[in-house]
């Protein structure tokens, strides 16, 4: 199977609702423009601080459908708040490794493990059902574009 970007969100404040979009320009050692991890990012490098590492996140679409299949839930895939659903892809063997979202060139950083916030803003049974199963968090090291459509190439 091919690892494919189904979905593309973003949104610029950390408690406004994600907004997904057909493309998404991705920005080394930022995020992706419009998106509330680049403006973090922005802001820290303008106060000389190191930006934070997550960059962009990702979510599988598969996981999700278990997930929410398993809990008779009808919610929206922005609701999980990552940045780019895509399937075909085991995103835990990502951790470490450099790979193409669209044309970006990113590196798998840590497992985005699932919150609180989520739980309580999603369902109560985020927590402990995404455990490990909650996406990726990367950084992006060459700039690109991501469309929904776009493969994902390890």
């Amino acid at each position: 199977m091919t690892a494919i970007v189904e979905r593309v969100y973003i949104t610029p404040e950390s408690e406004l609702p994600l907004q997904q979009v057909q493309s998404a320009e991705l920005e080394a050692g930022k995020g992706i423009k419009g998106d509330r991890y680049h403006q973090m990012s922005s802001a820290a490098l303008a106060e000389g601080k190191q930006a934070n590492q997550n960059h962009v996140t990702l979510i599988s679409r598969e996981e999700l459908d278990a997930f929410l299949a398993n809990n008779n839930a009808d919610i929206d895939y922005g609701n999980f708040r990552r940045n780019i659903i895509c399937s075909g892809i085991d995103l835990n063997t990502l951790v470490g490794k450099e790979f193409r979202v669209g044309t970006a060139l990113c590196k798998g950083f840590e497992l985005c493990e699932p919150c609180a916030f989520l739980k309580a803003t999603v369902h109560s049974a985020v927590l402990p059902e995404l455990v490990h199963k909650g996406g990726l968090r990367a950084v992006i090291i060459e700039d690109g574009i991501v469309e929904t459509g776009n493969e994902i190439s390890a």
